[in-house]
């Protein structure tokens, strides 16, 4: 059963001075920062509407796919040639301050954070409260501010490091250090790792738990390049015994794969006949044109399709054509004339559903049992220890072959030989999910392979994206761009 997250919408109602008296009165009935975070209820709605914000446009829907897939060489822009410049000047590397996805996207991470902060500063202060449940949503808030600093760090390297609610006269907020941010992220991860319950009961599945926030903690350790702690924190979730893969890859991105035996995060949408609960993550990709009726963006790039063995399963499961029918069999792909080379993300199609086309039902899955063992098997390679690297890696490869005679299992021992078959290995098993950017980011190769890619990368300049030029004038100078920019 998916978690139902509900929009608050009169929490965050911020109040400025006026004269008149009759002004001042807040209607009865109104919720407001003043006379909230009263009851339990109240810290359950604030936290929950932490969670609504990322079903939204601005966190992980159109922006969101342009700066992970479509600026990466796993993707395209996709859809009509004409349609979304502002995604072309991101595969293209020709974007500037100014460009949409840039100012969405940063603009909808800090409103996220910003609930966080009100939910982490008045949750302690609610009377008569159980207190477990005071410390797990803290945690909660905690663990999901981390997840939005970690993608803000990666995107734009130093940033303001906001870590409680501001007025209207404290926006001026110069940037920290890049390891300041991180010891803040890594902080919040470990205080929830701490506080959150491995399981949830089926009501409340989908929330944060302890084992999501020690899975960050690897992903953020192997990020830095301290491959002892991600070794540390893969291995605590392995052996948890809490989480495994899935049996069919290709059924992992369907309804029947949502909140699995593989899921340690996926944010939850449901498709309602009153809307409210879905998201336009799927309609964004989803076919252009009879029977989907999705806008087409982020295709499979030319590249990607390339980049999987002969034989693959994995490569039907992510890439869908035209022709080619629907997962669900109630029909096919039809070619639309008005697109290039049209192919679409697989992992992202869902079927009819209540509500309207945008009132998308799939989950997202944020972050998989697959890439967790993936991280394992890079750092206990960088550590020396190449036997425990390659069990993990070759059960990776193990369920994607499924009961076809391909993707023998791996048995290099060589270091660098055996690091660059595991990067492979993380492209083809979590393509079109939005990692890829990020590794090639880590892994320092994003300027090699963007410019063999054909795209105008410039070294030095391209690696961190500009901070929007709005928020630059906002602060009055405060907030500095990125250099080259």
């Amino acid at each position: 059963m998916k978690m139902r997250i509900f929009i608050l919408t009169g929490l965050i109602v911020l109040s400025g001075a006026c004269n008149e008296e009759f002004l001042d009165k807040v209607p009865q009935g109104q919720l407001t920062t003043d006379n909230f975070f009263q009851t339990e209820e109240h810290a359950i709605w604030a936290t929950n509407a932490v969670y609504n914000l990322m079903r939204s446009f601005r966190v992980h829907v159109f922006a969101y796919l342009g700066m992970t897939d479509i600026v990466s060489d796993d993707a395209d822009k996709g859809s009509l040639v004409t349609d979304a410049n502002f995604l072309r000047e991101l595969d293209d590397f020709t974007y500037d301050a100014g460009n949409l996805s840039l100012n969405d996207t940063w603009a909808g991470y800090y409103r996220s954070i910003y609930r966080a902060n009100l939910a982490i500063l008045n949750i302690p202060e609610v009377p008569n409260m159980d207190e477990n449940l005071r410390a797990r949503l803290i945690g909660e808030n905690k663990f999901l501010r981390a997840y939005f600093y970690f993608k803000l760090v990666r995107w734009w390297g130093e940033i303001p490091l906001i870590l409680e609610p501001l007025s209207s006269d404290q926006f001026k907020q110069a940037r920290v250090s890049v390891e300041t941010v991180y010891n803040q992220i890594i902080q919040d991860f470990t205080d929830a790792k701490n506080v959150l319950p491995i399981k949830y009961p089926s009501a409340e599945v989908g929330r944060a738990t302890s084992g999501a926030a020690t899975a960050f903690l690897a992903k953020v350790y192997l990020t830095l390049g301290d491959f002892s702690k991600a070794e540390q924190f893969a291995l605590e979730v392995i052996q948890s015994g809490q989480y495994s893969l899935y049996p069919n890859f290709e059924k992992l991105f369907q309804v029947e794969g949502e909140n699995s035996s593989e899921s340690l995060f996926e944010v939850q949408a449901t498709a309602l006949e009153t809307g409210g609960a879905g998201s336009q993550y799927n309609q964004v990709q989803g076919v252009r044109g009879t029977p989907n009726l999705g806008w087409g963006f982020n295709r499979p790039s030319d590249d990607l399709v390339r980049a999987f063995d002969r034989g693959d399963p994995r490569r039907d499961a992510t890439i869908l054509l035209v022709n080619e029918p629907l997962p669900d069999g109630s029909d096919f792909v039809h070619d639309n004339v008005n697109i290039l080379n049209e192919r679409y993300n697989q992992k992202a199609w869902v079927p009819n559903h209540p509500g309207d086309i945008g009132n998308g039902p799939g989950n997202i899955r944020i972050f998989r049992y697959a890439d967790l063992l993936l991280i394992a098997a890079e750092a206990l390679n960088e550590n020396g220890k190449t036997d425990q690297s390659l069990t993990y890696l070759n059960q990776v490869r193990t369920r994607a072959r499924g009961t076809r005679n391909v993707l023998p299992d791996i048995t290099e021992t060589r270091k660098d030989v055996l690091r660059t078959l595991i990067w492979q290995e993380r492209r083809v098993e979590l393509a079109m999910e939005q990692h890829r950017w990020f590794d090639l980011l880590r892994q320092g190769r994003a300027a090699e392979v963007m410019i063999a890619h054909g795209k105008n990368f410039i070294p030095g300049k391209h690696e961190l994206f500009a901070v929007p030029q709005v928020e630059i004038d906002l602060s009055g100078g405060t907030i500095s761009q990125n250099p080259g920019h």
